[in-house]
Protein backbone atom coordinates (compact mmCIF):
# COMPACT_ATOMS: atom_id res chain seq x y z
CA UNK A 1 0.00 0.00 0.00
CA UNK A 2 1.47 3.36 -1.07
CA UNK A 3 1.96 6.49 0.98
CA UNK A 4 -0.84 8.22 -0.98
CA UNK A 5 -3.24 5.56 0.27
CA UNK A 6 -2.19 6.05 3.86
CA UNK A 7 -2.51 9.82 3.58
CA UNK A 8 -6.00 9.61 2.10
CA UNK A 9 -7.17 7.23 4.76
CA UNK A 10 -5.49 9.23 7.49
CA UNK A 11 -7.34 12.37 6.40
CA UNK A 12 -10.59 10.41 6.31
CA UNK A 13 -10.02 9.15 9.82
CA UNK A 14 -9.46 12.70 11.06
CA UNK A 15 -12.52 14.08 9.25
CA UNK A 16 -14.87 11.31 10.30
CA UNK A 17 -13.49 10.65 13.76
CA UNK A 18 -12.95 6.99 13.01
CA UNK A 19 -9.90 5.10 14.17
CA UNK A 20 -8.20 2.71 11.76
CA UNK A 21 -9.46 -0.85 11.89
CA UNK A 22 -8.40 -3.86 9.88
CA UNK A 23 -11.09 -4.55 7.27
CA UNK A 24 -11.30 -7.57 4.99
CA UNK A 25 -13.92 -8.38 2.36
CA UNK A 26 -15.98 -11.54 1.94
CA UNK A 27 -16.42 -11.47 -1.84
CA UNK A 28 -18.32 -13.97 -3.95
CA UNK A 29 -18.13 -14.30 -7.74
CA UNK A 30 -20.31 -16.19 -10.20
CA UNK A 31 -18.50 -19.25 -11.51
CA UNK A 32 -17.15 -18.71 -15.04
CA UNK A 33 -19.56 -19.95 -17.68
CA UNK A 34 -20.64 -18.99 -21.16
CA UNK A 35 -22.85 -15.99 -20.41
CA UNK A 36 -20.94 -13.83 -22.91
CA UNK A 37 -20.38 -16.43 -25.62
CA UNK A 38 -20.75 -14.78 -29.02
CA UNK A 39 -19.97 -11.32 -27.65
CA UNK A 40 -17.24 -9.31 -29.35
CA UNK A 41 -16.25 -6.66 -26.85
CA UNK A 42 -14.05 -3.54 -26.99
CA UNK A 43 -12.84 -2.41 -23.54
CA UNK A 44 -11.18 1.02 -23.49
CA UNK A 45 -8.63 1.54 -20.74
CA UNK A 46 -8.38 -2.25 -20.61
CA UNK A 47 -4.68 -2.53 -19.94
CA UNK A 48 -4.93 -2.17 -16.18
CA UNK A 49 -7.20 -1.60 -13.19
CA UNK A 50 -10.95 -1.90 -13.60
CA UNK A 51 -10.71 -2.23 -17.38
CA UNK A 52 -8.35 -5.19 -17.01
CA UNK A 53 -10.61 -6.84 -14.41
CA UNK A 54 -13.62 -6.47 -16.70
CA UNK A 55 -11.72 -7.80 -19.72
CA UNK A 56 -10.62 -10.84 -17.71
CA UNK A 57 -14.20 -11.52 -16.59
CA UNK A 58 -15.49 -11.18 -20.15
CA UNK A 59 -12.87 -13.58 -21.52
CA UNK A 60 -13.70 -16.09 -18.78
CA UNK A 61 -17.36 -15.84 -19.79
CA UNK A 62 -16.60 -16.85 -23.36
CA UNK A 63 -16.35 -13.44 -25.06
CA UNK A 64 -13.79 -12.41 -27.63
CA UNK A 65 -12.23 -9.22 -26.24
CA UNK A 66 -10.10 -6.36 -27.51
CA UNK A 67 -8.50 -4.01 -25.00
CA UNK A 68 -7.53 -0.48 -26.02
CA UNK A 69 -5.45 2.30 -24.52
CA UNK A 70 -2.47 4.60 -25.03
CA UNK A 71 0.31 2.49 -23.50
CA UNK A 72 1.23 -0.11 -26.11
CA UNK A 73 3.69 -2.01 -23.91
CA UNK A 74 1.09 -2.38 -21.16
CA UNK A 75 -1.55 -3.45 -23.69
CA UNK A 76 0.73 -6.11 -25.18
CA UNK A 77 1.54 -7.51 -21.74
CA UNK A 78 -2.08 -7.47 -20.56
CA UNK A 79 -3.41 -8.93 -23.81
CA UNK A 80 -0.89 -11.77 -23.57
CA UNK A 81 -1.99 -12.49 -20.01
CA UNK A 82 -5.68 -12.36 -20.89
CA UNK A 83 -5.49 -14.10 -24.24
CA UNK A 84 -7.22 -11.25 -26.06
CA UNK A 85 -6.63 -8.69 -28.82
CA UNK A 86 -5.38 -5.13 -28.40
CA UNK A 87 -5.21 -1.81 -30.25
CA UNK A 88 -3.78 1.57 -29.38
CA UNK A 89 -6.40 4.25 -28.76
CA UNK A 90 -6.15 7.78 -27.40
CA UNK A 91 -9.56 8.99 -26.23
CA UNK A 92 -8.64 12.56 -27.17
CA UNK A 93 -7.86 11.68 -30.80
CA UNK A 94 -11.45 11.81 -32.04
CA UNK A 95 -10.49 11.72 -35.71
CA UNK A 96 -9.01 8.23 -35.24
CA UNK A 97 -12.20 6.59 -34.00
CA UNK A 98 -13.63 5.46 -37.35
CA UNK A 99 -10.34 3.81 -38.27
CA UNK A 100 -10.09 2.28 -34.81
CA UNK A 101 -13.54 0.70 -35.15
CA UNK A 102 -12.63 -0.74 -38.57
CA UNK A 103 -9.40 -2.19 -37.16
CA UNK A 104 -11.27 -3.63 -34.16
CA UNK A 105 -13.76 -5.32 -36.50
CA UNK A 106 -10.88 -6.87 -38.42
CA UNK A 107 -9.42 -8.30 -35.22
CA UNK A 108 -12.69 -9.45 -33.65
CA UNK A 109 -14.65 -10.34 -36.77
CA UNK A 110 -17.48 -8.16 -35.50
CA UNK A 111 -18.05 -5.65 -32.70
CA UNK A 112 -21.31 -6.00 -30.79
CA UNK A 113 -20.27 -4.54 -27.42
CA UNK A 114 -18.38 -1.43 -26.38
CA UNK A 115 -17.26 -0.74 -22.81
CA UNK A 116 -16.41 2.96 -22.54
CA UNK A 117 -14.17 2.60 -19.49
CA UNK A 118 -11.10 4.79 -20.13
CA UNK A 119 -10.97 7.93 -18.02
CA UNK A 120 -8.91 10.18 -15.79
CA UNK A 121 -9.44 12.07 -12.55
CA UNK A 122 -7.08 14.86 -11.50
CA UNK A 123 -8.39 14.95 -7.93
CA UNK A 124 -8.37 18.74 -7.53
CA UNK A 125 -8.41 19.43 -3.77
CA UNK A 126 -10.88 22.33 -3.99
CA UNK A 127 -13.10 24.24 -6.42
CA UNK A 128 -10.40 26.93 -6.66
CA UNK A 129 -7.75 24.41 -7.72
CA UNK A 130 -9.60 23.57 -10.93
CA UNK A 131 -7.90 25.11 -13.96
CA UNK A 132 -8.99 25.45 -17.56
CA UNK A 133 -6.32 22.90 -18.49
CA UNK A 134 -7.43 20.35 -15.88
CA UNK A 135 -11.09 20.83 -16.79
CA UNK A 136 -10.46 20.45 -20.52
CA UNK A 137 -8.30 17.34 -20.09
CA UNK A 138 -11.02 15.54 -18.13
CA UNK A 139 -13.78 16.80 -20.42
CA UNK A 140 -12.04 15.45 -23.52
CA UNK A 141 -11.08 12.08 -22.07
CA UNK A 142 -14.14 11.37 -19.90
CA UNK A 143 -17.00 12.86 -21.95
CA UNK A 144 -16.11 13.91 -25.49
CA UNK A 145 -14.04 10.79 -26.15
CA UNK A 146 -16.70 8.31 -24.92
CA UNK A 147 -19.40 10.32 -26.73
CA UNK A 148 -17.70 10.20 -30.12
CA UNK A 149 -16.47 6.61 -29.73
CA UNK A 150 -20.03 5.52 -28.92
CA UNK A 151 -21.16 7.48 -31.98
CA UNK A 152 -18.69 5.61 -34.21
CA UNK A 153 -19.55 2.20 -32.77
CA UNK A 154 -23.31 2.80 -32.86
CA UNK A 155 -23.07 3.92 -36.49
CA UNK A 156 -21.25 0.69 -37.31
CA UNK A 157 -23.84 -1.42 -35.42
CA UNK A 158 -26.82 0.31 -37.04
CA UNK A 159 -25.25 0.19 -40.49
CA UNK A 160 -24.72 -3.56 -40.20
CA UNK A 161 -27.95 -4.46 -38.39
CA UNK A 162 -26.05 -5.67 -35.32
CA UNK A 163 -27.84 -6.25 -32.03
CA UNK A 164 -25.45 -4.38 -29.76
CA UNK A 165 -24.62 -3.19 -26.29
CA UNK A 166 -22.81 -0.05 -25.13
CA UNK A 167 -21.72 0.20 -21.51
CA UNK A 168 -20.38 3.44 -20.04
CA UNK A 169 -18.31 3.78 -16.90
CA UNK A 170 -19.98 6.33 -14.66
CA UNK A 171 -19.36 6.92 -10.95
CA UNK A 172 -21.23 7.43 -7.71
CA UNK A 173 -20.16 11.08 -8.04
CA UNK A 174 -22.66 11.38 -10.89
CA UNK A 175 -25.50 10.91 -8.37
CA UNK A 176 -24.53 13.73 -6.01
CA UNK A 177 -23.84 17.46 -6.11
CA UNK A 178 -20.26 18.16 -7.11
CA UNK A 179 -18.05 21.12 -7.98
CA UNK A 180 -15.18 19.25 -9.63
CA UNK A 181 -14.97 18.33 -13.33
CA UNK A 182 -14.93 14.58 -12.69
CA UNK A 183 -18.29 14.51 -10.91
CA UNK A 184 -19.90 17.01 -13.26
CA UNK A 185 -18.84 14.93 -16.24
CA UNK A 186 -20.16 11.69 -14.73
CA UNK A 187 -23.55 13.36 -14.23
CA UNK A 188 -23.45 14.19 -17.95
CA UNK A 189 -22.56 10.57 -18.74
CA UNK A 190 -25.68 9.44 -16.85
CA UNK A 191 -27.81 11.77 -18.96
CA UNK A 192 -26.13 10.57 -22.15
CA UNK A 193 -26.79 6.93 -21.25
CA UNK A 194 -30.51 7.56 -20.86
CA UNK A 195 -30.70 9.60 -24.04
CA UNK A 196 -28.87 7.02 -26.15
CA UNK A 197 -30.89 4.17 -24.68
CA UNK A 198 -34.10 5.89 -25.78
CA UNK A 199 -32.63 6.71 -29.19
CA UNK A 200 -31.45 3.18 -30.00
CA UNK A 201 -34.04 0.94 -28.33
CA UNK A 202 -35.73 0.13 -31.66
CA UNK A 203 -32.33 -0.70 -33.17
CA UNK A 204 -31.74 -3.45 -30.57
CA UNK A 205 -28.79 -1.50 -29.14
CA UNK A 206 -28.87 -1.36 -25.36
CA UNK A 207 -27.04 1.40 -23.47
CA UNK A 208 -26.33 1.27 -19.73
CA UNK A 209 -23.72 2.35 -17.20
CA UNK A 210 -21.95 1.00 -14.16
CA UNK A 211 -21.31 3.59 -11.44
CA UNK A 212 -18.79 2.28 -8.90
CA UNK A 213 -18.03 3.71 -5.51
CA UNK A 214 -14.43 4.19 -4.39
CA UNK A 215 -12.62 1.23 -5.91
CA UNK A 216 -9.05 0.00 -5.59
CA UNK A 217 -7.26 1.22 -8.71
CA UNK A 218 -4.39 3.33 -9.98
CA UNK A 219 -6.82 6.23 -10.41
CA UNK A 220 -7.84 6.29 -6.73
CA UNK A 221 -4.41 5.32 -5.40
CA UNK A 222 -6.04 2.66 -3.20
CA UNK A 223 -4.78 -0.90 -3.05
CA UNK A 224 -6.68 -4.17 -2.89
CA UNK A 225 -3.87 -5.72 -0.87
CA UNK A 226 -4.12 -5.84 2.88
CA UNK A 227 -6.45 -3.59 4.85
CA UNK A 228 -9.47 -2.45 2.81
CA UNK A 229 -10.77 0.00 5.40
CA UNK A 230 -12.42 3.15 4.02
CA UNK A 231 -14.80 4.71 6.57
CA UNK A 232 -16.75 6.98 4.22
CA UNK A 233 -17.96 4.02 2.14
CA UNK A 234 -21.24 2.73 3.56
CA UNK A 235 -19.82 -0.75 4.05
CA UNK A 236 -16.61 0.64 5.56
CA UNK A 237 -14.27 -0.71 2.91
CA UNK A 238 -12.80 -0.18 -0.54
CA UNK A 239 -14.57 -1.92 -3.41
CA UNK A 240 -12.65 -4.32 -5.62
CA UNK A 241 -12.47 -4.15 -9.44
CA UNK A 242 -13.62 -7.76 -9.67
CA UNK A 243 -16.89 -6.87 -7.93
CA UNK A 244 -17.67 -4.19 -10.49
CA UNK A 245 -16.68 -6.53 -13.31
CA UNK A 246 -19.39 -8.97 -12.24
CA UNK A 247 -22.03 -6.25 -12.64
CA UNK A 248 -20.61 -5.19 -16.01
CA UNK A 249 -20.72 -8.77 -17.29
CA UNK A 250 -24.39 -9.06 -16.35
CA UNK A 251 -25.28 -5.86 -18.21
CA UNK A 252 -23.50 -7.10 -21.34
CA UNK A 253 -25.13 -10.52 -21.18
CA UNK A 254 -28.42 -11.46 -22.79
CA UNK A 255 -29.74 -12.18 -19.28
CA UNK A 256 -30.19 -8.40 -18.92
CA UNK A 257 -31.94 -8.09 -22.26
CA UNK A 258 -34.81 -6.02 -20.81
CA UNK A 259 -32.42 -3.50 -19.19
CA UNK A 260 -31.48 -0.31 -21.01
CA UNK A 261 -30.96 3.30 -19.96
CA UNK A 262 -30.01 2.29 -16.43
CA UNK A 263 -27.20 3.43 -14.16
CA UNK A 264 -26.19 0.52 -11.92
CA UNK A 265 -24.59 2.11 -8.88
CA UNK A 266 -22.16 -0.28 -7.16
CA UNK A 267 -21.40 1.34 -3.80
CA UNK A 268 -23.43 -0.51 -1.14
CA UNK A 269 -25.86 2.40 -0.95
CA UNK A 270 -23.28 5.02 0.03
CA UNK A 271 -25.04 7.78 -1.95
CA UNK A 272 -28.59 6.92 -0.87
CA UNK A 273 -30.18 9.96 0.79
CA UNK A 274 -32.07 8.27 3.62
CA UNK A 275 -33.79 9.50 6.78
CA UNK A 276 -33.67 6.03 8.34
Amino acid sequence: MGIKTYLKRGISYMLHGVRPIDVRADIHYLAPGKSLEGKRIIVTGGGRGLGFAMARKFVNEGAKVLIAGRNEEMLKKSASELGCEWLRLDMQEFDSFDTFVKDAVQKLGEVNCLVNNAGISLHEPTFFDVTKESFDAQLKTNLEGPFFLAQAVAAYMKGNGIKGNILFMSSETGDVADIRPYGLIKASINSLVRGLAHLFVKDDIRVNAVAPGVTASDMTGLSADGNLSLPYNANGRVFLPEEVAECAAFLLSDASGCVTGQILTCNSGTTINSRV
